[in-house]
């Protein structure tokens, strides 16, 4: 059990049978009445986010959430095969358990499988990823005054913004995070 009080960002908690992430709590106490914590929480299996507001010291049970390092190894079907990085044992995950996350995977990349009650919610991949620009648009030299943008496609089938000076077959890396460029390898 987690008390109210000791909620911060990152802690997962099971409410009405599902797991949550806190995302930004604040922690309020009127000149008059009882203290409270106002959350915002983002349920870990469908990717909502509401916001609830718990009394001081209201206790909540804690979901408790298995984090596996795995190796993704390929792609079969509509299913994507991992191994357990210390059992070497590989196991299907289907592209929709995984997300939107699914398009900065590339072969042989390790990644966190998060499981709670034995369900896969959740993978977390690096925070950058480097990958090769396959599709882009040409960029022409004094195009813009100041640092533009053009849309390049990577080898993963990602799509980011990245500068205009940025051209097929360079290596660039990505924040899996935001999807933005962060530079040439």
């Amino acid at each position: 059990m987690i008390s109210s009080n000791d909620l911060r960002p990152g802690t997962s908690v099971e409410i009405d049978g599902s797991p949550y992430k806190v995302i930004d709590f604040l922690h309020v106490k009127p000149g008059k009445g009882a203290a409270f914590v106002r959350t915002k929480l983002k349920n870990m299996q469908t990717g909502n986010v509401v916001e609830k507001t718990f009394r001081a010291g209201e206790t909540l049970p804690a979901a408790t959430i298995e984090k596996a390092d795995m190796q993704y190894l390929y792609a079969e079907g509509d299913n994507l095969v991992f191994m357990d990085m210390e059992t070497y044992e590989q196991a299907p995950i289907t592209a929709a358990q995984i997300g939107t996350s699914v398009k900065y995977l590339k072969e042989n990349m390790e990644v966190a499988i998060l499981r709670w009650n034995g369900q896969v919610i959740d993978v977390e991949l690096p925070n950058t990823v480097t990958l090769e620009v396959v599709e882009t648009d040409p960029g022409v030299k004094g195009d813009t005054a100041t640092g533009g943008t053009k849309p390049a496609k990577l080898e993963t089938g990602a799509e980011v913004q990245v500068p205009l000076f940025i051209k097929v077959g360079e290596r660039i890396r990505v924040d899996t995070r935001t999807d933005s460029y962060l530079g040439r390898e």
